[in-house]
């Protein structure tokens, strides 16, 4: 099926563009078919069902699913003048460039400055007061610095869920991505921290590109720019936000949207 794909009154340059992406599980059609532009420095929200291909598709970007090894992916995903679905691609160099944030916060069982720096020193960086420059503009960059800075020699474990959250966001940006792939981020936060939530990753696309999944359709129109609604591993639709949920080109999107199923 060809995914009906309006660009955005705003269109900016993409930062990936995809070509007839298929990705299986085995004998299982995960990801069919998908062709679309995500843009740059701009959040886009990948709504619809459970099991619809969603996370599959969000983990295709930075090769998360090679940890899979049943997955396999055809077609392409072009970043920057790469395919990054070409065996030579550097995967580790990848997901640095590109960053992940999980559904449910998972920080190691470390200091709150060591989860931040932990990137950092990995890249080489061992200078104490470069680090902890890193650690602080990461941490300020994820809105949490004033809350922790007087306790990051503690366990991260100490953190509320929705501060260990920041806490991954900030261990994301110490290694400075370009585009930040966030996996459903609030859906274990409760409503305050959820907020807190939103709020960041609006900041953040100043700097960067943003790619969410994400259940929840309210957060989907409050906070992105471009809307694609996957059913049945099918892209229906990919347009801005205020279109996807305001006028809707295909049924289906208009019935999920208004809750007939899902």
């Amino acid at each position: 099926m060809k995914s009906n794909v309006m660009p955005m009154a705003n269109e900016t340059t993409p930062i990936f563009q995809l070509k007839d992406l298929n990705v299986y599980y085995g004998e299982n059609h995960a990801v069919k078919n998908v062709s679309l532009s995500i843009l740059k420095q701009a959040i886009t929200a990948l709504i619809g069902p459970s099991g619809c291909g969603k996370s599959t598709f969000l983990r295709t970007l930075n090769r998360m699913n090679d940890l899979i090894p049943e997955a396999r992916c055809e077609g392409e995903i072009v970043y920057g003048d790469v395919n990054l679905l070409d065996r030579k691609i550097d995967v580790v160099r990848l997901r640095k460039e590109i960053g992940m944030v999980f559904q449910k916060p998972n920080p190691f069982p470390k200091s709150i400055f060591n989860n931040v720096a932990y990137g950092p020193k990995m890249q080489g960086i061992k200078n104490k007061k470069n680090l902890s420059e890193i650690v602080e503009k990461s941490l300020r960059d994820a809105t949490l610095w004033d809350e922790v800075r007087d306790r990051l020699d503690q366990n991260a474990y100490g953190l509320s869920g929705g501060q260990q959250q920041r806490l991954c966001i900030a261990r994301c940006l110490a290694v400075k991505p370009s585009v930040i792939l966030m996996d459903e981020p609030t859906s274990a936060l409760d409503p305050v921290s959820t907020l807190k939530i939103e709020e960041l990753i609006q900041r953040l696309k100043e700097k960067f590109s943003i790619v969410i999944v994400t259940h929840n359709m309210q957060q989907a129109s409050r906070i992105s720019d471009q809307t694609a609604f996957f059913l049945n591993g099918e892209v229906v639709e990919i347009f801005d936000t205020a279109s996807i949920f305001s006028n809707p080109s295909d049924q289906r999107t208009k019935d999920y949207i208004s809750g007939k199923f899902g």
